[in-house]
């Protein structure tokens, strides 16, 4: 079964991460599926929106973090560098999309998935949905840096330099990261419901509309600020510290809760 299904449903295409036994993590044979995929809606002149969803029991968990190996003669650090920036590719795809793309989130909505549910055009999320960016917590960094463009600085600081990975869905609306919360049933539904309201629409009018919008925050400095963020987080994934050595030592022999209890017995007593 291939880990990223595609089909249409009139002028609606539908975009489903198929990976549930990984909760849709997503690895570098659904990266160039999901690249393909778009390439493949974004020529058809039949298809006017795209939904976006998850099999199984969660949207995704993020993005894998065994994403292959170096190749020949490449060191380490430009393996970890090379990855990024097709992580980055992969999203910013998403978000300079033609079409609109309506995302129909459940289950767990973290890391990188998350940043891809925000780039997308409209959000829309089952109750009992889970967001957020545990990256810091394990010593990484974030691959798109949207979130302050979507949810604002404050709301931005708070989630990704605490690391939760535990904002409900009520929350992530409050906060302007998704539109809506639905009942589980209807996400579906009501994602499709959307999408079709939009096929309904001029074509013309509504790829140009997606156009200006987008050019109003690269006008602002998108672009380079997310290309910028970028480099900042493959300086995080390629340096080592003392701390990060251990904490990862652990990690890998004893698991992440192990690791982020030694992390929490290195600081002062208060």
């Amino acid at each position: 079964m291939s880990s990223v299904l595609y089909e249409k449903r009139g002028a609606v295409g539908h975009l489903r991460l198929n990976r549930p036994d990984k909760l849709n993590a997503v690895n570098a044979q659904m990266l160039d599926m999901l690249e393909e995929h778009l390439e493949t809606a974004a020529k058809d002149a039949d298809v006017r929106a795209l939904v976006l969803s998850g099999e199984g029991r969660a949207f995704s968990a993020g993005f894998d973090l065994d994403m292959g190996d170096a190749q020949n003669g490449e060191s380490d650090d430009d393996f970890v560098a090379r990855e990024m920036r097709r992580n980055f590719a992969v999203i910013t795809k998403f978000l300079n999309f033609p079409k609109p793309i309506v995302a129909a989130v459940h289950g767990y909505c973290l890391g990188s998935a998350m940043e891809v549910s925000a780039v997308c055009d409209i959000t829309i999320a089952a109750e009992g949905c889970r967001f957020g960016a545990p990256e810091v917590r394990f010593g990484s960094g974030i691959v798109c840096m949207i979130l302050p463009w979507i949810i604002g600085q404050k709301n931005a600081r708070e989630m990704l330099l605490v690391g939760s990975d535990k904002i409900d869905a009520e929350r992530a609306q409050a906060i302007g990261l998704i539109n809506r919360v639905v009942a589980e049933d209807e996400l579906l539904p009501q994602a499709f419901a959307l999408a079709g309201e939009i096929s309904l629409n001029d074509p013309l009018a509504v790829q140009l509309t997606k156009k200006a919008l987008l050019n109003s925050l690269n006008i602002a400095g998108l672009n380079r600020a997310l290309e910028n963020a970028l480099e900042i987080d493959i300086e995080i994934e390629t340096t080592e510290t003392p701390e990060s050595a251990e904490f990862n030592r652990i990690l890998d022999a004893e698991g992440a809760k192990a690791a982020l209890a030694w992390r929490a017995d290195q600081l002062p007593d208060s």
